[in-house]
């Protein structure tokens, strides 16, 4: 009788036991289960969050659709209407032409979306932000010496406003030459647009200051 209620004891703690130890082995494969499971999502996650980056700069740094000739013209015509802005801003301080003042706030109103215009056609062609330093384009066409502008900022009146526009007619002779180079030898469509735009309006605002002086 003992006996066999020692061997029903011994075959139920051997049940427990297999049980327990069932239960541990499932638990533990299911955890490594969820382990590999949430690795594999983390893993997968986030080379597809860096592809989608890349791609995005990529975009931004791989537009193909342009030549040198457009990259030097948009360079050179930042600090070129940098320039023009510079001397527009002048103005209402220092003459009391109501047509100048009202041509002064026109060549700035259209030249600084231009400037940004320029930034984000570089941008988008891979190239560095325009600067306005006109330290290295003394040379360019049109552009003044600092010895000009500072003459020019110590005029006022009738003085001030003839010097300004004989400056600003050889400025925007400059630009135009530039604007026509690039749509010589430009390939860029957005940047010969604005080369066009450049001529049109800027051969008009020429023709304005010469009959203003002339008058004058």
């Amino acid at each position: 009788m003992f006996s066999t209620r020692l061997k029903f004891a011994l075959i139920a703690a051997t049940a427990a036991t297999a049980l327990v130890a069932a239960g541990c082995s499932s638990n533990d494969s299911e955890g490594s289960k969820a382990t590999t499971t949430t690795a594999a999502m983390d893993h997968g996650t986030m080379p597809g969050m860096d592809h989608g980056k890349t791609s995005t700069s990529a975009q931004a740094a791989t537009r193909s659709d342009f030549n040198d000739a457009d990259v030097t013209f948009l360079q050179m015509m930042y600090p070129h209407h940098a320039q023009a802005v510079e001397m527009a801003k002048l103005v209402p301080t220092r003459s009391q032409n109501q047509e100048l003042l009202t041509l002064a706030k026109a060549v700035e109103a259209a030249q600084t979306p231009e400037m940004q215009q320029i930034t984000t056609l570089l941008q988008s062609f891979g190239k560095p932000a325009p600067s306005a330093d006109m330290g290295g384009h003394a040379g360019m066409d049109g552009m003044m010496t600092k010895d000009q502008m500072a003459k020019l900022e110590s005029l006022s009146g009738p003085e001030f406003d003839r010097l300004w526009m004989q400056m600003m007619i050889e400025h925007h002779k400059g630009a135009i030459t530039m604007a026509n180079t690039e749509l010589a030898q430009g390939t860029n469509a957005d940047s010969k647009a604005m080369a066009q735009a450049i001529v049109n309006a800027q051969q008009q605002e020429i023709d304005q200051m010469n009959k203003m002086l002339t008058q004058g």
